[in-house]
């Protein structure tokens, strides 16, 4: 694959070098609108890979807050005063609350030095300096009146903020306090210290920064999901992604195990903890913490249509490939319209209820509910029937999406189109994870397409090229480009497209197991790839209609290394042209607008590029690949541009 790579950059230089600066001049016909662009058309895609959710989004300090991992103590450590007299126990408490049965028994031994436990954090906790942070736990008294005293301490140990509790009841109950940090760090830790002589019970233990998204009490971390409201997009996939199938239907993901009291819901082990042995992640759990309730909170919070995928009783045909007996399908179908309840019931029904009780009493007005992720064969086709005929009989207002597998092109996608042309799917979810250069030369991938076939959801795909030691490395700046060309196809055959997205969208620099991803983040820190810019530059100038961009009667689709597409907004009376100059040196353009007058002799110009193709933004240097937007004079209908080498422009004119 890298000497394809390669030869590739020789290619386009060598013919770059050859090239004249030509001229090329472009049609656009504003006054003849084609498909609509769905206001789906560009979203985001969630998975929780590269500790996106726990140690990522979900603002959460702590790990293993309630001692449910495999290994009980995991993420924690005595602490080290060898002086200090005491003890700990891990208890069971099994069918009492099988949803969380364990619980830890901290004693301390004496009046004068105190007992505790050192919690690492996801690869540190990253803590800001006048911060304001929440402590909570869930505690009951065993023995004598004990006081736990609460730190925030750096790796030597010195406090960078404190707080305390007493008082605590012999029945189990939640005590709050609040502590501010004194500095900056991106590795604290959390040390809790029992100061006694007694005994204390305690479960659920938690921290939290004060400033969440929307500042609500224990949510998601603020600059994250900034990055996701910067976007606009128009929809979120969730929960993936392969987590949704699990290395066997036990580890599936259930939707019901993740709404509820935090203390409630059953964490699992991540699929991701062990699927590659050259990137093991032995402390990745799902605490659930981020469950369908904060997803369905997230996309209404940033104008995004909720997009569920649910299991269609198959695992992972690359694990266990186990699967359901079609005569036990109903828990997976019953778990389908349960799901439906709960976005959109009334208060009054069960699953409306809880969504209330939970703090949501109105709908969340779901419309789209995928069924299986990225399964195969007849024995997906045989479960995708059942289970979808039984929600068009109770939901035929809901739009199904089906899988079309991990693959972009063979026998099993070509079996899989057939059967489900022919089936009530609304739209099929195709994946591909691919070398830059398909990307450009499959940017015509749905002029072909069968317009009567349900339609096209790309719901996972990124350019996978070089990569060096630095995590983002593979984010390159060619890489978005040729993603960027692709899309120009994706946003012509609007028809087909109703949906697509980038994947994976979060990946922690010190945890991840996948890369390319969109964001990269640190504990204190965010960074938007190039390939993240080209992708708000498509969904933040998306148009209400497509319209022919020429050149000699024909879509710009490669020809002289340029690619293009065009757009119309009806409400905001805008004309959006975007344009690919995969050449290594500029390009001039004549672009004529016919069937409009323009209402300004003015156009604001977006532009990604780069010194070098193969340049790409780290969490130290997060702008060296970043957009810049003018705005510039224009003659009239007919006027002249220059593109950028190596470059994706944006063009936006107002007309009348």
């Amino acid at each position: 694959m890298r000497k394809l790579f390669y030869s590739a950059i020789i290619v386009v230089t060598i013919f770059s070098t050859i090239s004249t600066m030509a001229q090329h001049t472009l049609t656009v016909q504003v006054n003849e609108p084609g498909a609509k662009v769905q206001s789906t058309m560009w979203g985001i895609f969630f998975e929780d890979i590269n500790f996106a959710a726990d140690g990522g989004v979900y603002a959460e300090l702590v790990k293993n807050r309630s001692f449910e991992f495999l290994w009980p103590l995991m993420g924690w450590e005595v602490t080290k005063d060898d002086n200090a007299l005491g003890e700990f126990l891990v208890i069971n408490r099994g069918d009492e609350n099988p949803n969380n049965p364990r619980f830890l028994r901290l004693t301390c031994k004496t009046d004068s030095i105190p007992y505790g436990l050192i919690n690492e954090g996801f690869r540190g906790m990253g803590v800001k300096k006048d911060n304001l942070y929440d402590f909570s736990i869930i505690a009951r008294k065993h023995a004598g009146d004990v006081k736990l005293k609460i730190e925030l301490i750096d790796t030597l140990g010195t406090v960078l903020g404190q707080t305390s509790l007493e008082n605590f009841s012999e029945n189990w109950t939640k005590y709050e306090a609040e502590l501010t940090c004194n500095n900056t760090y991106p590795k604290a830790k959390l040390r809790i210290l029992l100061e006694g002589p007694g005994s204390l019970d305690m479960d659920m233990i938690s921290l939290f920064p004060r400033d969440t998204w929307k500042n609500r009490k224990n949510g998601l971390r603020a600059d994250l999901v900034q990055m996701l409201a910067d976007m606009k997009p128009g929809f979120i996939r969730f929960p993936g992604g392969c987590v949704v199938e699990g290395h066997h239907l036990d580890l599936r993901y259930q939707w019901k195990k993740t709404v509820g009291k935090l203390e409630d819901r059953k964490l699992i082990i991540n699929r991701w903890n062990t699927e590659f042995d050259y990137r093991p992640a032995h402390d990745y759990f799902q605490s659930y913490g981020l469950g369908f309730y904060e997803y369905f909170l997230l996309a209404e919070d940033i104008g995004a249509e909720p997009v569920p995928i649910l299991n269609c009783g198959m695992a992972c045909q690359f694990n266990s490939a186990e699967v359901v007996p079609l005569d036990q399908l109903d828990p997976y179908i019953q778990d389908a319209l349960d799901l439906i309840e709960f976005a959109n019931g009334a208060p009054t029904t069960k699953w409306g209820g809880l969504r209330a009780e939970m703090g949501h009493p109105t709908p969340f007005n779901l419309k789209f509910l995928g069924i299986g992720n990225e399964q195969w064969g007849e024995q997906y086709i045989e479960r995708y029937k059942i289970i979808s005929e039984a929600i068009r009989k109770v939901h035929p207002e809901i739009n199904l999406i089906s899988g079309s597998g991990p693959w972009r092109a063979g026998e099993l996608l070509e079996y899989l189109w057939g059967e489900l042309k022919h089936m009530e799917t609304d739209l099929v979810d195709e994946h591909y994870y691919c070398p830059p250069e398909w990307f450009l030369k499959n940017a015509n991938r749905y002029d072909s397409y069968d317009r009567k076939c349900p339609k096209v959801f790309a719901g996972e795909f990124a350019a996978h090229g070089k990569e060096e030691e630095n995590p983002t490395s593979r984010n390159t700046w060619y890489s978005a480009m040729c993603e960027a060309a692709y899309m120009t196809g994706l946003e012509r055959n609007a028809d087909v497209v109703y949906m697509a997205s980038y994947a994976p969208l979060f990946a922690n620099v010190e945890a991840w197991q996948w890369r390319p991803d969109l964001i990269w983040f640190d504990n204190l820190h965010v960074m938007g790839t190039p390939n993240y810019y080209v992708q708000k530059m498509y969904s933040t100038n998306r148009g209400s209609d497509v319209v022919p961009i020429l050149e000699k009667g024909k879509a710009l689709i490669g020809q002289d290394s340029l690619y293009a597409s065009a757009t119309i907004d009806k409400s905001t009376k805008e004309v959006c042209m975007k344009l690919v100059n995969i050449q290594a040196r500029p390009m001039k353009v004549e672009i004529n607008l016919t069937g409009a007058e323009l209402s300004q002799k003015k156009a604001v110009v977006q532009v990604l590029t780069s010194e070098n193709v193969m340049d790409y933004n780290t969490i130290e240097n997060s702008k060296k690949v970043y957009p810049v937007e003018n705005e510039i004079d224009i003659s009239g209908t007919k006027f002249e541009i220059k593109l950028e080498k190596e470059s994706f422009t944006v063009l936006k004119i107002k007309y009348k």
